[in-house]
């Protein structure tokens, strides 16, 4: 059985945070919410640059919930 992609992280205002892979399919004006419950716009999470991943840290609560669900 193949493994699918369920999360991916984007950089956002506010943090690199993760996101279900459902949400890059979200329209713009639309919110999404990572895994450590913070809201972002669905456009924040499409073109982002290299400059956005450097500036933006990692947020450790996603980091967290993530591991903890193996």
């Amino acid at each position: 059985m193949a493994d699918y992609l369920t999360y991916v992280w984007r950089p956002v205002t506010g943090g690199r945070h993760a996101f279900p892979v459902s949400a890059t399919k979200t329209p713009a004006g639309v919110p999404v919410v990572a895994f450590c419950g913070a809201e972002a716009d669905a456009a924040e999470l499409h073109d982002r640059s290299e400059v956005d991943w450097i500036r933006e840290d990692t947020c450790m609560r996603c980091w967290h919930v993530l591991t903890a669900h193996p």
